[in-house]
This record gives structure tokens, sequence and C-alpha cells, in this order.
């Protein structure tokens, strides 16, 4: 099996070079690589919760799909013991960008295998998303009494991610039951 080349050779965030046509000949980017993230939500979806906390990114970054499948399965790992029901997570980022790869060969017999810098587009490999200062990655709500277990969640889902990240606390406000309104009378 072929071993997944280091991050850092896709860290930067730069603007691609593809092309994808309606006429297939001029499109570059025939493949659309499978991705590994199972599900972008968990819980319970219709839920009321008075909690949300929020995985922020601190910097510009790529991340691939395979760690944003890593940081779900932990998160959701944790956030499982509190019951089906008492959360709602939720990733916010999708790997929409296809990283590609050319090969070169070295060695004996090389120039016979490679074609060095012609054509050197590179294969779909992988994809990624595009995570850029102050977005929001992951998400999840939960009751005010189960903040603890949420953070904990957040925090095990930024050591999967390769970028740092910070946890951001915004408190829904209850929406009030129906209040006689006070129109001012006509005169």
């Amino acid at each position: 099996m072929v071993r997944i080349r280091k991050f850092c050779a896709y860290q930067r965030i730069e603007r691609p070079y593809t092309r994808v046509s309606k006429y297939r000949k001029k499109s570059f980017v025939k493949v659309r690589p499978h991705l590994s993230i199972v599900r972008f939500e968990h819980g319970n979806q219709s839920g009321k919760f008075d909690l949300t906390l929020y995985l922020v990114s601190k910097q510009d970054v790529q991340v691939r799909h395979n760690a944003l499948e890593s940081a779900r399965q932990t998160s959701n790992r944790v956030l499982e013991k509190l019951g089906k029901n008492a959360y709602f997570l939720r990733i916010r980022k999708y790997p929409f960008h296809i990283l590609r790869e050319n090969p070169l060969a070295s060695g004996a017999g090389a120039d016979r295998m490679s074609t060095g810098m012609a054509r050197s587009f590179g294969k779909p490999i992988s994809a990624a998303a595009q995570v850029f200062k102050e977005d929001i990655v992951m998400e999840v709500k939960v009751a005010r009494k189960d903040a603890r277990a949420a953070k904990l969640a957040l925090e095990r889902a930024n050591k999967k991610l390769p970028c740092a990240c910070r946890i951001v606390e915004a408190r829904v406000k209850p929406v009030p039951a129906a209040a006689p309104s006070k129109v001012p009378a006509k005169k």
C-alpha cells in the first residue's frame, strides 16, 4: 500500500492550478479522491441546548480529510458517554481542495519511468479543507451541566488537527415565553 506523504508538503494554502472543464480532454482533475469522513453531524440535531462550544483555528492551514475524521472520532467517543440525545456535534469544514502528487522516480532506470517536470500537474491523491485564521472547524452543543465533557472532546479533537486551535464558548439565550406586547394607545 502506498504511504501517505508528510503533511508539510501540503500545509501551505495556495491557489491551486486546477481545471475542471465540461470537455473531458481539457479537464486536468480527472478523479475526486474518496473521503474518509463518515458523518459530519452526530447526536440530537433538533435538541434544545443552552451551551455551544466552537473549535476556532488560530492560523491558516490545510487540514486533510483523514485528520478531520480522526478529530471527529475522538471527540464523538467522549460525547457518547453523555447519552445519545445529550449533545450535537458538527464538523463545519468540508474538504473541497484536491491534493495532487507528481511522483519523481530516482535510481537506476528512472529516466524510462518518470517524465520529470513535463506534464507535472500530478495525480489526485487526497482532499483537504482550507482553514483560515478564526474559522470554526467544529462545534458542540450541550447542556450547561455537560460543559466539562464538551471541552474535553474539543481538546482531544484539537490534538488530532495540524493547527493550533482555541475553544470559544457561546451561550444561547433562552427565548422568553410570549409576553403581552405593549402597544401605545392611539390618540
